[in-house]
């Protein structure tokens, strides 16, 4: 659904609460929900959230280990639709001066060390109970979503090809453990996967790690297991600077499970740098690779 037409979905929101992170998403899905006659109401966190997001909008401030009052303020606007958006860094325990929903929350995983897709599952589990209803950012502004085919006029070469079915397989082999969601392969060798540092500092990482020639490239895949309400993988024009800065050929991305921001801008810098940037069909070359 775009943001321009109107669906029953939009028709039976009233206010959307945007639990936003940092980046630009949340206030591309803030815009879009404008649009479409639906009030955003901003969870904005300090040290996270870009605060223009929340100027002229309502909103509250809150801290990630103040879920109570978080979940008290929406009730109170009578809100009970929700996105998760935008990048957010996991705080360790030792950070936290949890409420007591919180604490709550944090006995009930047992301090268990889970994966950010198993968090994310608990943290849902725990919404709904309280019921709340859990949306993906791509229900509102669907133009987000990667699409399949090549974003701007270079393409993979046939070596590259190579290192993105190794890089596929990888990638969903990491994902399936719930370690991370990026990897980048150069001749078949693997340089390097994503884990808690991020896709930024993993290319950062592997230009240093990079062997003599072309070539290069990061595949970025949604995990098996990931729930697409939230948290899907997001590649745009800052990613491609830094794989163009790191010397790679290019970056393939998980078609329809992805989320693309700012594809011109995007196109623009890959054919700047004689990049290819491609969005795939994962499951259609996991059946080819068979």
């Amino acid at each position: 659904m775009s943001a321009q037409k109107k669906s029953s979905l939009a028709h039976d929101i009233k206010t959307l609460g945007i639990i936003a992170g940092g980046g630009v998403l949340p206030e591309r899905l803030a815009q879009a929900c404008e649009s479409l006659g639906i009030e955003p109401f901003i969870v904005a966190f300090e040290g996270h959230t870009d605060m223009n997001v929340v100027r002229g909008r309502p909103h509250m401030i809150g801290r990630m280990s103040g879920a109570g009052s978080i979940i008290k303020t929406l009730r109170a606007h009578d809100i009970k639709d929700l996105v998760l958006i935008g990048a957010m860094r996991r705080p360790h325990f030792s950070e936290l001066r949890p409420d007591l929903f919180t604490a709550g929350f944090i006995m009930r995983l047992g301090m268990r060390a889970l994966g950010d897709s198993d968090m994310l599952s608990a943290i849902r589990k725990d919404l709904e109970r309280h019921g709340f209803t859990l949306h993906g950012v791509h229900e509102f502004v669907s133009d987000l979503l990667m699409p399949e085919g090549v974003i701007g006029k270079y393409k993979p070469g046939k070596a590259d090809w190579i290192d993105i079915e190794r890089g596929l397989d990888i990638s969903q082999r990491i994902g399936s453990l719930d370690v991370g969601q990026s990897v980048i392969v150069q001749g078949g060798l693997v340089l390097g996967v994503e884990a808690a540092e991020g896709t930024d500092e993993l290319i950062r990482r592997c230009a240093a790690l990079k062997r003599k020639g072309p070539g290069g490239v990061l595949v970025k895949t949604c995990k098996p297991q990931q729930d697409r309400s939230f948290d899907l993988p997001t590649v745009g024009p800052d990613t491609v600077k830094n794989a163009a800065e790191a010397g790679l050929a290019g970056i393939a991305v998980h078609a329809g499970d992805s989320l693309l921001i700012d594809p011109q801008k995007v196109a623009e810098i890959a054919d700047q740098n004689k990049m290819f940037v491609v969005g795939l069909d994962v499951d259609k070359h996991s059946t080819d690779s068979e």
